[in-house]
């Protein structure tokens, strides 16, 4: 098989290391998981349901109220990972394996969770202000409540749509669908399973997906929003990595190896396999646009060679 072959087949798959999406997902199946594992014991003990709500979903949930809270802020990061019933956790999931897997195929895993996390963050707030600033939600604002990962799906879906505007699924079926068609398709479901009682979910889900429409254009013109995220996002993962290993020789670099951008003399690496890999790894982490000019050399070479 040769290099440009593997290339197209070395795609982003469950269990990948250092996968993003997959992480993701894992995080709002477990997160969940925990929240109806609790509810079982509730129900089988005969809790009534409302102290379940009460007691525990309350706490994870973002609350509309504005006193509420301010009692429990954490929730505007804990409800983007937290879903109240099975169904929205399988729909939003698949959504996010269908958008994040195009995220990660062309700009790279390091992109995908500041979408996802920006994308709900904004809603949240949106919602919020929605909730307590407009006279008509303010009067039910203390029942309502936001939960579940559709803000932070709804901003990855944009992102994807306005990162690669001509891509098409299922290139087999008659030159493809396009891409801007299922993500049409996604936001009317979306938008047709919020409920009327809740409003300002509806504020919620327009405001990130202009969040992932303007991370895009911020990032076309240069300006990566979430690089800081990326690398808080990797050190809390690499500090649960045992294979990790920590950079003991930077100051040997510095001071042995600094040639302070000038090549002492132009080399030509062996082709070898193990080093391939290693370049499409990098591919699917990072996208093609992040190789080095000595790795695209080499992949280059290599389907010359079809190593």
């Amino acid at each position: 098989m040769g290099v440009l072959q593997q290339t197209k087949t070395r795609r982003v798959f469950f269990g990948a290391d250092n996968d993003a999406l997959v992480k993701v997902i894992i995080i709002n199946v477990l997160v969940t998981t925990i929240l109806f594992f609790i509810r079982s014991v509730y129900q089988i003990t005969g809790i009534e349901e409302s102290f379940f709500k009460t007691q525990i979903t309350d706490w994870v949930v973002l609350p509309a109220g504005a006193a509420k809270f301010l009692s429990r802020p954490w929730t505007l990061l804990s409800f983007m990972f937290s879903h109240v019933d099975i169904w929205s956790l399988v729909a939003n999931m698949l959504w996010l394996w269908a958008f994040g897997f195009i995220i990660e195929s062309l700009l790279g895993g390091k992109k995908l969770v500041p979408i996802y996390i920006y994308g709900g963050i904004i809603g949240a707030l949106v919602y919020l202000a929605a909730s307590n600033l407009i006279p008509t939600f303010a009067a039910n604002a203390p029942q309502m409540m936001l939960a579940g990962a559709n803000c932070s799906v709804m901003s990855i879906a944009i992102a994807a749509t306005f990162t690669a505007p001509n891509y098409r699924i299922f290139p087999l079926l008659n030159g493809g669908i396009p891409l801007w068609l299922l993500t049409v398709v996604y936001a009317v479901i979306n938008f047709a399973g919020t409920s009327f009682n809740n409003p300002a979910a509806y504020g919620a889900q327009l405001a990130a997906a202009a969040t992932g429409f303007l991370f895009i254009q911020l990032l076309n013109k240069g300006y990566d929003t979430g690089a800081w995220m990326s690398k808080l996002y990797n050190w809390v993962f690499d500090l649960f990595n045992p294979d990790k290993q920590p950079s003991h020789y930077i100051e040997k670099s510095k001071v042995f190896y600094n040639t302070q951008g000038r090549e002492p003399f132009n080399r030509w690496p062996n082709l070898n396999q193990e080093r391939i890999d290693e370049i499409l790894d990098k591919i699917n982490q990072k996208g093609y646009n992040n190789l080095t000019a000595e790795e695209k050399d080499l992949l280059r070479r290599a389907s010359e060679e079809d190593l």
